[in-house]
């Protein structure tokens, strides 16, 4: 984190005009708050409950989408598995 903080402490108007820093990170004491400060914040706030997580996944996918594939019925069955499993995460 103090590297993080060192980095984005040097960082200026002189940067290319695409530059860009992505971070991911669960709320921590230790997080540089100059990051922080000087960045643009999104948050996305899960659903509460499981099944409301599994529904906001489904909403987000389209019948298309878990049909194009060659074996459907078995894409299916990952596909639950790994939606169940990110919202039990």
């Amino acid at each position: 984190m103090p590297e993080l903080e060192k980095l984005c402490e040097e960082l200026n108007e002189n940067m290319h005009k695409d530059f860009r820093i992505w971070c991911t990170s669960m709320p921590a004491s230790y997080f540089p708050i100059s990051a922080l400060q000087n960045g643009i914040k999104m948050t996305i706030e899960p659903p509460e409950g499981l099944r409301s997580n599994l529904l906001r996944t489904y909403k987000n996918t389209s019948d298309t989408e878990l049909n194009d594939c060659q074996k459907p019925d078995i894409f299916k069955k990952l596909f639950f598995g790994f939606a169940l499993f990110h919202a039990v995460i």
